[in-house]
């Protein structure tokens, strides 16, 4: 099993664009829903390609990278890509 930590930090959307994740350096998480800002924040370890979160009200999730891509519970995510 490769261990190595992937590189997670960065701004994730869904592909409507609804859902965005902010997943920062700091360890901490803020994702926003529609018009909602800050809908959920948190924090979040990353071992190997596995994410592990917990809202500030205690609740948990999990994600995984796979090909590029977060799957997070329900959600699929995307890295947004930086305009030039």
């Amino acid at each position: 099993m490769d261990d190595r930590k992937v590189d997670v930090v960065g701004m994730w959307v869904t592909a409507d664009g609804h859902i965005r994740q902010e997943l920062r350096a700091d360890g901490r998480y803020d994702e926003a829903r529609g018009d909602r800002r800050s809908a959920y924040t948190g924090r979040y370890t990353v071992t190997g390609a596995h994410l592990d979160y917990v809202d500030d009200t205690g609740f948990t999730a999990t994600g995984d990278i796979r090909d590029g891509v977060l799957y997070h519970e329900h959600l699929v995510l995307y890295r947004e890509k930086e305009q030039a």
